[in-house]
């Protein structure tokens, strides 16, 4: 249940001040921006139920010293406590780079209804690449996927990163 989509994907025309639409994924890339400046791997994400922003986060594994604090796992665990819930069923997560597999489990549990991603991951990817998390005969919930979301400057942010890093 794969889905490409064009840039505007993640659109809605509710819940923001300004009267313009919100671009869900290009809150998300603010995120990641701001993992990449705090010295993190520019990952953001956004859940998202009904058009309002639920939770949003990026990576914060060095500051936390915790390997799960993916962007992903920490709107998931944001959103849960908002709502009192562990099931995220009638919502969407928006995230600038295709969900490892760990954070692709923590979809499947929470019941996340929709992934919009933006880069793929060829390394480290559990959707599209690597493992296909969703595609296992095993995984109880299938989010419906739409991959490629704003991925030309998702990429950038993180070829941008790691370039000075080497």
């Amino acid at each position: 249940m794969f889905h490409q989509t064009a840039m505007t994907a993640g659109k809605v025309t509710k819940g923001h001040s300004s009267g313009k639409p919100l671009n869900f994924m290009e809150l998300a890339l603010e995120e990641a921006r701001l993992a990449g400046a705090r010295g993190e791997v520019p990952v953001g994400a956004l859940i998202v139920r009904d058009g309002e922003i639920i939770a949003r986060a990026h990576n914060r594994p060095i500051e936390l010293h915790d390997p799960t604090a993916h962007a992903e796992m920490l709107a998931i665990r944001e959103a849960g406590k908002k709502l009192a819930s562990e099931r995220l069923e009638e919502c969407d997560l928006y995230v600038t780079l295709e969900p490892c597999a760990m954070c692709a489990a923590a979809i499947s549990f929470a019941r996340i209804r929709r992934l919009y991603f933006g880069a793929q991951d060829v390394k480290g990817g559990a959707v599209e690449n690597g493992v296909r998390f969703f595609a296992d005969p095993t995984c109880h919930h299938h989010p419906e996927i739409y991959g490629g979301i704003d991925d030309v400057r998702a990429s950038a942010l993180l070829k941008d990163f790691f370039k000075t890093r080497r």
